[in-house]
């Protein structure tokens, strides 16, 4: 289904519960920096209807200083062209103001060659939306930073984490080469991760349950797991001063993150 951009900037605005609102006209006026996250279903906010699959977005807070709020506008199924189709990212832009950041995470739905509204080809269409992103931050005084596509859970018959995002990684490492926008390599530091913990171990980070075997999204360990690695990229890319961050080597609880229900 298409939405009309008036329709996706309701739909938006209901996506971020906590940041937007009186909230982020309070903290515009004092003056505080807000972290933006454009993105797709494995960053976004999950709700009630959706437990445990929980969205890296979501925990992100809990390893920043809390006058760094997060604004996650990332959406389940969204590629970097649907997101710019459907009036997303002038949500954002809209909302953003200088000394903001605006953290682009795309590829998993853009590699969907058959669904022409999401497809992107890596080295052509898929750079030229992200410099939307890019380009859009800069001209409102914000800065960009570039996110690599965390990985999927998949090995090989040796045991092998295998890639899954073909060429997209390595576009997006270009981009951000041409372009001087900050790259957090989360594909790389995923891959990294999902091989230290093996077949089984992955499981307990990826959204199986009962009824369910999902090799993209995540439970609570898994999007606590991966914001951590977005939150300590964003301290050694220096995004982020020592003071912004938190929490970067204690353990999370995972009752800390909730699934509120969604918006009427």
């Amino acid at each position: 289904m298409s939405l009309t951009r008036r329709q996706a900037a309701v739909a938006a605005l209901a996506a971020v519960p906590l940041t937007m609102g009186a909230a982020g006209t309070a903290q515009a006026a004092a003056g505080r920096r807000t972290l933006f996250i454009a993105g797709d279903s494995t960053a976004a906010q999950k709700y009630a209807d959706a437990a445990p699959e929980t969205g890296w977005g979501m925990a992100l807070p809990f390893f920043l200083h809390k006058n760094l709020p997060v604004s996650n506008h990332a959406v389940n199924g969204r590629s970097s062209k649907s997101f710019v189709d459907e009036g997303r990212l002038d949500v954002v832009l809209q909302a953003i103001r200088p000394g903001d950041f605006l953290l682009i995470q795309f590829a998993h739905n853009d590699e969907k060659v058959a669904d022409p509204t999401r497809y992107t080809e890596p080295w052509t269409t898929y750079q030229d939306y992200l410099r939307l992103y890019v380009d859009g931050a800069r001209a409102r005084g914000a800065r960009p930073v570039l996110a690599t596509a965390v990985e999927r859970r998949k090995f090989d018959a040796d045991g092998n984490a295998v890639p899954t995002h073909g060429d997209y990684p390595a576009a997006m490492r270009a981009l951000a080469r041409e372009e001087r926008v900050t790259l957090l390599d989360i594909q790389a530091l995923s891959l990294a991760l999902w091989q230290r913990l093996g077949i089984e171990g992955t499981k307990t980070y990826f959204n199986w349950t009962t009824t369910e075997q999902d090799n993209t999204h995540f439970n609570p360990p898994g999007a606590i797991a991966v914001a951590r690695l977005v939150a300590r990229e964003l301290l050694r890319t220096r995004v982020l001063a020592p003071q912004d961050v938190r929490r970067l080597d204690e353990e999370i609880p995972e009752s800390w993150i909730t699934w509120p229900q969604a918006a009427a």
